[in-house]
C-alpha cells in the first residue's frame, strides 16, 4: 500500500477535525484503533442526525478499514456522507485523512468506514425518517 495514496484533502468542509493526544495512544505514539472508531462514529452520526432531524443510534458498523497508522500530533479530517436511507435507517460513509509533518503538508488516507444509524424517538424506539424538504 502506497503512502502517497492522496496528497491533499478532498474538496469541501470536513465533518469533524481532531488531533489525537498522548492519552489516545500507546507508549510508542500509535493511536488506538478504538479511539479512531469512536471518532468515526461521532463524524458519521452528524449527517445522520441532520437527516433524521433528531436522535439516532448506531446499529451497525458495516465495514471498517485501517489503511495507515495514526500518530499523536496528526491532524485528522473526517469526511462523512450519506450513501443510503431506508424507512428508519441512514447509512453513512466516513473517510479519514491525516495531515502529517505540517511543514511538508503530507496527507494520507488512514481509515474508511461505513456505518448504519437508525432514527429513534424519545422512547428510543425506531421512527420513520421525516420527508426531505421540497426544493
Amino acid at each position: 500500500m502506497s503512502h502517497t495514496e492522496i496528497t491533499r484533502l478532498p474538496e469541501g468542509m470536513p465533518t469533524l477535525r481532531v488531533m489525537p493526544m498522548p492519552a489516545d495512544a500507546n507508549v510508542h505514539g500509535d493511536v488506538f484503533g478504538g479511539w479512531i472508531m469512536a471518532q468515526v462514529d461521532i463524524a458519521g452520526a452528524l449527517p445522520a442526525v441532520r437527516r433524521a432531524n433528531g436522535r439516532v443510534g448506531t446499529v451497525a458498523v458495516n465495514s471498517f478499514v485501517f489503511k495507515q497508522p495514526v500518530f499523536v500530533g496528526d491532524l485528522l479530517s473526517f469526511y462523512a456522507k450519506i450513501v443510503k436511507t431506508g424507512t428508519t435507517s441512514i447509512t453513512v460513509n466516513v473517510e479519514v485523512f491525516a495531515e502529517r509533518n505540517r511543514l511538508q503538508a503530507d496527507v494520507v488516507k488512514v481509515t474508511e468506514a461505513t456505518l448504519t444509524y437508525v432514527a429513534v424517538a424519545d422512547d428510543r424506539k425506531p421512527r420513520p425518517l421525516p420527508p426531505l424538504p421540497a426544493e
